[in-house]
């Protein structure tokens, strides 16, 4: 009789298989693909309970850890900068090695400089390589400035040597050497050592942060204000925790600038719901690239201060900055400035990174974070949640050390590191200005200036029988968009729904991260999909939406 079912089950497993296997489902459109992962999804659901229960039946042991068991937190986490676009990406370059219609996949959608062909400043490699190696210290090829640093490291680790742990918080002289930069760039604004923490990149910091935040239930539960359009890090933390997420949306007809009236309309509509609690802000932004000025950041932290919000100010593109009209200015510099009142209460904490700025060192995972006004006694319950994970790669703290204590006028290495800092800096600054140009000249593409940061967030008209064909898709229809590019051009951007956006309007992230020539490519080829694309599904005048009553604008004047 065991038999008999297991025969049965297997029968109704062979049939499903078979429907989803079918020649039309596993053809190269991915209309049909999109219909197939539907039916996969039904055999999943169906057929893989039908099987659990024959197996109960039948005395098998099961999996302990299934979809049915997982974290349902776990299932709600999405990151869209290595969503389905990505995998799709990763399919069509090995399906490149028999046939493709274009000769590469062009990866545009993570800021991974490395990964684009940056080359490393050589300073910073030279440290970590005497930091790895410490026999190289005999070598000439190292210039002295180099040795001294490493040396330095190497003191202050066990054993001499970053294969050991180092403190939770982060090798001492490496944290009192951050204090010490961001002292210089605040202008004397005073930092105390005891108060940065290193970090495995910025996102671990942020994700200790919050953390520590997130506490309640129900009408109490912690409310986390994030910007919209956001760094997908933020939503899938705020997944995981089962915080609240609080939007509230920047300004993109004003060059996606950040308005108080906004904050505050969002803060009384969580209001009703949860405890809006923390303020997220990322400047310069991810994905928008703009560059907050001055005032605003005063008006941010004065509501910041009147609501009693805890602010997480993300500043790892403080280095940038392409606008002439744009500079950097930190939270914790425009906090010291509005006095005492505002400096000694306004609990702040800043996010740096070796993954972005003119290094791009992604794969060090290396950061900092500086708290500032935090309790004594949560200050204690930090350094025990960062001490479950040991400590950061001291390595990645090794190269962070180098950027924040860059070689000096009178020392070696001081001029070929500045010429390569600024090389990198100047072509990003040049490939802003050609993106924002070359996108703006293509009907139905509209792109606020790339100020700052390693994206642009162009919005793009679709068509409404595109709308309903990606509808009938279950796709977004920016999704569906992106998913076109790809398979037509082999050209990888990131859907704009992944970062959220204002109902109506429909967005993709790019970087501009690519070599001037392979960039140049890549938008010429993405304007000829458009036209295409406008063409194909519409005969009419291409023209934005309609629905989008807000028009991004395309002047920067946003005042410093």
């Amino acid at each position: 009789r065991e038999c008999l079912h297991m025969f049965a089950h297997v029968c109704l497993i062979s049939s499903a298989f078979a429907r989803v296997c079918t020649p039309e489902r596993i053809s190269g459109d991915f209309h049909n693909k999109s219909t197939a992962l539907e039916s996969r999804h039904a055999f999943s659901t169906v057929e893989a309970a039908a099987v659990e229960q024959t197996a109960a039946r039948a005395g098998l042991r099961g999996k302990s850890l299934t979809m049915a068991t997982l974290n349902p937190q776990v299932k709600a986490v999405e990151y869209a900068v290595r969503g389905p676009i990505v995998m799709k990406a990763g399919d069509l370059e090995r399906e490149m090695q028999q046939v493709s219609p274009f000769a590469e996949v062009i990866r545009a959608n993570i800021g991974d400089a490395h990964a684009m062909g940056q080359q490393p400043i050589t300073f910073l490699r030279q440290v970590v390589a005497l930091c790895c190696f410490p026999e190289l210290m005999h070598s000439p090829a190292f210039p002295e400035d180099a040795k001294q640093r490493a040396r330095r490291v190497l003191q202050d680790c066990g054993g001499h040597s970053v294969g050991s742990y180092s403190a939770s918080q982060g090798v001492d002289c490496i944290r009192r050497d951050v204090a010490d930069y961001i002292t210089r760039r605040d202008r004397g604004v005073p930092s105390d050592w005891s108060d940065v923490y290193l970090t495995t990149g910025a996102s671990d910091g942020i994700m200790s942060i919050l953390k520590l935040l997130v506490s309640g239930q129900g009408p109490s539960r912690t409310g986390v204000m994030i910007p919209i359009p956001q760094y997908p890090l933020y939503s899938a933390a705020i997944s995981e925790l089962e915080a609240v997420q609080v939007n509230y949306y920047l300004d993109e007809a004003n060059c996606w600038a950040l308005d108080t009236e906004e904050l505050q309309r969002a803060h009384r509509a969580a209001k009703q719901h949860c405890q809006p609690r923390v303020l997220c802000i990322i400047n310069p932004g991810n994905p928008t690239g703009q560059v907050q000025s001055k005032k605003c950041i005063e008006e941010v932290l004065h509501f910041a201060h009147e609501e009693n919000l805890f602010v997480m100010a993300d500043e790892v593109y403080q280095d940038n900055v392409y606008s002439a009209d744009c500079r950097f200015h930190s939270f914790k510099k425009v906090l010291f400035e509005m006095g005492p009142e505002y400096f000694n209460s306004v609990e702040l904490v800043s996010f740096h990174s070796t993954s972005k700025g003119y290094t791009g060192e992604c794969g060090f995972r290396g950061g900092y974070m500086e708290v500032l006004n935090m309790d004594p006694q949560v200050k204690a319950q930090l350094v025990k949640l960062l001490s479950v994970r040991l400590c950061p790669p001291v390595s990645g703290q090794a190269a962070m050390d180098v950027i924040v204590n860059p070689p000096r006028e009178h020392e070696p290495s001081y001029a070929q590191f500045t010429k390569e800092k600024n090389t990198v800096l100047d072509s990003l600054a040049h490939k802003a200005r050609l993106t924002e140009q070359i996108l703006n000249s293509v009907p139905g593409i509209k792109c606020n200036p790339v100020q700052g940061a390693m994206y642009a967030f162009p919005q793009i008209y679709i068509p409404p029988a595109a709308v309903e064909e990606a509808e009938s898709l279950s796709l977004a229809p920016d999704m569906f968009y992106c998913l076109k590019l790809l398979e037509e051009t082999g050209i990888c951007v990131v859907p704009g729904s992944g970062f959220g956006q204002r109902q109506g309007t429909y967005h993709f992230r790019m970087t501009i991260l690519p070599s001037p020539d392979k960039l140049q490519i890549l938008l010429q080829k993405l304007k000829e999909f458009h036209l295409h694309f406008l063409e194909e599904y519409s005969q009419a005048e291409p023209q934005m939406s309609s629905s989008n009553p807000e028009q991004p604008s395309h002047k920067s004047k946003q005042p410093d």
